[in-house]
């Protein structure tokens, strides 16, 4: 039984790493049989379609990220390092290209040809990183360590396009430092000043 969830797994990360260089339909069952070393047939036992795999893979993407943020506040209760321990994160990621991309980020951009029920994964992601983000900001408003120029909920889905933003562009110019150049003015803007 080990070895059945040792290839689902093998499918899932290397479904993962295609997504990332080259989108939803830039990859196929047979690349991943390619790379993995099993047969299309086996692929489809574990996944029958290519939305069941990706709709797994974005389930257990969103279950990481939920485990990675409730670490991040694990690790201390200053909304303000949450926000710098956060965006660090992401530039370690690009920099030592392990997740160059956030892969809710880059499927987003493919919404509209993308199946439905891997586009409401797609969708589930950024509810849960907006609503993550939200609470940090009102908290950080509320013990005074940020200062927000609007609501948090609105903050939150500016800080989340900057962020995703900076992904892009870091990947645009195949340049890492553009990331935390982009996000330590966006962390410097929110610090509260007296």
């Amino acid at each position: 039984m080990s070895n059945a969830s040792t290839t689902a797994d093998d499918i899932l990360a290397c479904a993962r790493t295609l997504i990332t260089t080259g989108g939803y339909n830039g990859f196929s069952y047979a690349d991943i049989a390619d790379v993995v070393g099993i047969r299309k047939p086996s692929i489809h036992h574990h996944f029958p379609t290519k939305a069941d795999l990706v709709r797994t893979l974005l389930s257990r993407y969103r279950e990481e990220a939920v485990a990675g943020l409730a670490y991040l506040e694990q690790r201390t209760s200053d909304p303000l390092e949450q926000l710098r321990n956060y965006t660090d994160y992401w530039a370690a990621c690009i920099r030592d290209a392990s997740a160059p991309i956030c892969v809710c980020a880059l499927l987003a951009s493919e919404l509209p040809v993308l199946p439905a029920e891997v586009a409401l994964e797609v969708r589930a992601h950024f509810r849960m990183l907006s609503a993550w983000l939200t609470s940090v900001l009102e908290r950080g408003q509320r013990v005074g360590s940020l200062e927000l120029t609007d609501a948090p909920h609105i903050e939150a889905e500016g800080f989340m396009a900057t962020i995703h933003g900076a992904m892009l562009s870091a990947r645009a110019y195949d340049n890492p430092e553009i990331f935390g150049a982009v996000t330590a003015r966006l962390i410097d803007r929110l610090c509260h000043r007296q």
